[in-house]
């Protein structure tokens, strides 16, 4: 059970900004990615439909075999996590949770902005968490539809990028927010971006980073860390699945991990099941 890899799902690609942390938190641990690109963005789709898509990538990754699921994606965590939780014998983590902790601890004046995608932000999970813990904080959130497809499409470097978040933060910079919640794992991509636009006075918290830090606690916990003996004796592997385009994957994964190497393989959407294809690119 403890060689087992530690499975991460997302709507693309937004959740290898999850595994990247995990890389430098836990590297002795062995990684199964799916993203599910054929199908993003989530964020419009309603919370049933979104509910569908990812107990697909959670049968996928189950068949395959893993030790702890981690749904690094926020629109899934909100439609979807607590059942999962409760119809799984493994540990199921989420990203929304760990990101409302940290922010509700870190502002200093007790306004807190949130940005995601249409579902996250229309179920206001964030600021129902966040004033769990602390009740002080008031909390302002934005949708931000287009950032998902932009980093998808590999243009977070695009000067209509810049113009576009600079359009959909001014709103919230105008509130005197001195925390920004990147409630959506794709927007770490566009961390400088964000933080250049929001100025050094905004303290930006990635959700995804802290649910990494929840990760290894839970590990701990329940005794399924590996040792560096044991990623000796058996080394950690890391696989990543797409139902999208592999080509378009490689490319920003390839950039954003700055490894050439990384195995990616192929999956498809078939019938109420993501089936594995026989094409691999490594």
């Amino acid at each position: 059970m403890k060689n087992l890899p530690i499975g991460y799902i997302d709507s693309g690609v937004g959740g290898l900004t999850v595994v990247k942390e995990s890389l430098k938190q836990l590297p002795n641990e062995s990684i199964l990615y799916l993203g599910d690109n054929a199908r993003c963005p989530y964020g419009p789709r309603s919370a049933e439909e979104v509910k569908q898509f990812t107990w697909q990538m959670v049968h996928f990754l189950l068949k395959k075999g893993i030790k702890m699921l981690v749904i690094a994606c926020n629109t899934a965590t909100v439609a979807a996590l607590k059942e999962i939780q409760a119809e799984l014998s493994i540990p199921v983590i989420g990203v929304v949770q760990p990101g409302s902790k940290t922010a509700a601890i870190k502002t200093k004046n007790n306004k807190v902005g949130v940005i995601g995608t249409t579902g996250t932000i229309e179920n206001n999970a964030y600021q129902r968490l966040i004033n769990q813990f602390n009740p002080e904080v008031e909390v302002f959130s934005k949708a931000c539809p287009p950032f998902v497809e932009y980093v998808e499409r590999n243009e977070v470097n695009s000067p209509e990028m810049f113009e576009v978040v600079e359009e959909y933060l001014t709103s919230l910079l105008k509130e005197n927010i001195d925390t920004l919640v990147l409630g959506c794992t794709h927007y770490p991509l566009l961390e400088p971006v964000i933080q250049h636009i929001a100025g050094p006075g905004v303290t930006l918290v990635d959700s995804g980073v802290e649910s990494v830090v929840e990760v290894s606690k839970q590990l701990e916990r329940l005794n399924l860390k590996r040792s560096d003996q044991e990623a000796v004796n058996q080394p950690a592997t890391r696989t990543f699945y797409t139902t999208g385009s592999v080509s378009e994957f490689s490319q920003i994964a390839n950039e954003w991990f700055n490894n050439p190497n990384l195995p990616i393989q192929s999956c498809i959407v078939k019938g109420d099941e993501i089936i594995e294809v026989n094409h691999r690119k490594s």
